[in-house]
């Protein structure tokens, strides 16, 4: 298989902020589990995945094998094309089981975020209406099994596969991943063993529904963080996810002997598609270092697997970075890989790059919505443009950049709404035509919420979220730069920018500061940085330090609640009259 770069510049210059990719390789107009099953016979003996933590390792062919098992035995359960199922878990082999089974006999795999509680799981598998449940039974601090009695008391009294619940309507089934030796969890749930061991891999009702299946057929829900608002089900199809798995390995110039570590949720974009079906479309091999994410696993995973590619969001690769025994660990073998999931500091790139040996690390650029990834650079891209963009339009996409009042497309350098157009805008939000129409144009635009510039070569930055812009005194402020400028200092490891009301300037910048381990650091040191190097209206007004900061299992930040936090400290409120 051929491998090149994302994107060629565009020639000549662009004249406006609308950039389309290239078209010389085809879409794969295939379903997920055709286009694996033909890889697995081209190379069934090449190892295909390797499950750290679990001590388990699988060639194309055995993957292959137990994922038609395993299709066979959800077909059992009474499942039929367009079935949504749930998958409640951590990184593991049954998540990935569980996400090529789906793909071969029509079911549309749920992601669930591990780091839910009760309200929001209930919610999620009645928005969607899940007939089957695949969760872990606890992971740290989190009962999932002890959450889905609370929720469905039933499940102690009723059969495996005959659950009827008030609270969960359309659940009938709940399996557990369980290992082996684990005693049984009790009446009412299936153990994941015997539910793989109930199939049969040579089922032909598998290949007979495989055969009838399109790619544009939804095969994937994913929910939006809902930090404004219910979560919403982003649905993707095999067209979307399989596609933009193919060319985001494309980037990475990825091939069969590669050997990607993804330390990444699988929940997320960023796991399952980045990562997965990354490896998947170019015939390398899986790496899960852990079940959660472990900087010291991920270092040992790389040297010991000899891993030639490491995906991370920021926080991640700074973790790795500083962890106290990381030069005792050998990681000449990497090239490649990707940062993504939040804006990714300068300074940590380049020590990416020249500590972990990533001199073909990938930037990439997406939301859910969008499968996820819309622009990414490649291992060619300069690594100035690496550092200081998030690459070029993916192939088969378009990115253009416009005014959000009137909608115009804006001139090269001048900020505006970045929107996406092409194979990789989602199916639409599971049962919600008034968002998904929010959203997506007429014309089939997403419409992303962040806000960017592109050069007159078509390279895209993300310069914040329109929501996030902060105005003080009538300047736009975006924090993005304040981090970027703020990161460039010695005892800085990490640093987060947001705007918070002021009475005077309608908002003012604070700063949340991670100083580097045995360094030192003050507010006075900070700000006296600043003085002269950027303008007086950009020198955050308030400077907090902090341990870590409040995000997501995936690694992003939320702003949010850092915002609240600040008002709350010094008893604020919104200033309407703003």
């Amino acid at each position: 298989m051929t491998s090149g770069p994302a994107s060629a510049p565009p020639s000549p210059a662009l004249t406006r902020s609308l950039s389309q990719g290239a078209t010389d390789l085809p879409l794969i107009e295939q379903t997920l589990g055709a286009f694996f099953d033909a890889m697995a016979a081209r190379q069934p003996e090449h190892e295909a995945l390797v499950s750290r933590h679990q001590g388990l390792r699988y060639s194309y062919r055995e993957l292959q094998t137990a994922s038609k098992q395993l299709a066979s035995a959800l077909l059992g359960l009474g499942l039929v094309p367009g079935d949504r199922i749930g998958i409640w878990s951590h990184n593991n082999a049954q998540w990935l089981l569980m996400q090529l089974a789906t793909a071969q006999v029509g079911l549309i795999l749920v992601n669930i975020n591990p780091a839910y509680r009760v309200s929001e799981v209930e919610y999620a598998l009645n928005k969607v209406a899940c007939k089957a449940l695949v969760t872990m039974a606890r992971f740290k601090t989190s009962d999932y099994l002890g959450m889905l009695r609370e929720l469905a008391p039933e499940l102690s009294q009723a059969a495996p596969g005959a659950l009827q619940s008030a609270r969960l309507p359309h659940l009938r089934t709940v399996a557990w991943i369980d290992a082996p030796g684990q005693a049984d969890e009790g009446p009412g749930l299936l153990r994941f063993s015997s539910l793989l061991a109930s199939g049969n891999a040579a089922d032909p009702r598998v290949d007979a529904i495989a055969k009838t299946l399109q790619p544009t057929q939804p095969i994937n829900i994913q929910f939006t963080s809902g930090t404004t608002g219910f979560p919403k089900g982003a649905t993707l199809t095999h067209r979307n996810i399989l596609n933009n798995g193919f060319f985001i390995g494309e980037a990475m110039r990825l091939t069969a002997a590669d050997r990607l570590c993804i330390p990444v949720p699988l929940y997320h974009c960023f796991g399952m598609v980045l990562g997965n079906l990354a490896c998947l479309t170019h015939g390398a091999t899986i790496v899960y270092p852990n079940d959660g994410f472990d900087a010291l696993s991920v270092l040992q995973a790389v040297q010991e697997e000899k891993c030639t590619g490491l995906h991370g969001v920021p926080t991640m690769f700074i973790a790795e970075l500083d962890h106290p025994r990381f030069k005792e660990f050998d990681l000449s073998s990497l090239r490649t890989g990707i940062m993504a999931g939040s804006p990714c500091p300068i300074e940590v790139m380049k020590r990416v790059v020249g500590e972990m040996h990533m001199s073909e690390v990938t930037i990439a650029y997406g939301m859910t919505e969008t499968s996820p990834v819309s622009c990414q650079s490649s291992t060619t891209t300069p690594l100035e443009k690496r550092v200081a963009t998030v690459g070029l339009v993916q192939p088969h996409l378009q990115v253009k950049v416009i005014d959000p009042e009137s909608g115009a497309v804006v001139a090269p350098g001048v900020s505006g709404e970045l929107c996406t157009h092409g194979y990789s805008v989602m199916h639409g939000y599971w049962e919600d035509v008034e968002k998904t129409q929010e959203a997506i144009d007429a014309d089939g635009w997403m419409h992303t919420g962040d806000l960017a510039t592109m050069d007159a070569q078509g390279y895209v930055n993300i310069v914040g979220r329109i929501k996030d812009m902060v105005i003080r005194g009538g300047e736009n402020i975006y924090p993005r730069e304040i981090e970027e400028f703020l990161y460039r200092h010695p005892a800085v490891q990490d640093v987060q920018v947001v705007g918070i009301p002021d009475q005077k300037y309608g908002e003012e910048l604070c700063a949340w500061v991670v100083v580097r381990p045995g360094q030192t650091l003050t507010e006075d040191d900070l700000k006296a940085f600043c003085k002269g190097q950027i303008a007086h209206y950009k020198v955050p007004r308030y400077i907090r330090f902090v341990s870590e900061f409040p995000m997501t299992v995936t690694g992003k930040i939320q702003k949010f609640k850092i915002r609240d936090e600040m008002k709350q400290q010094l008893g604020l409120q919104e200033d309407k009259t703003a």
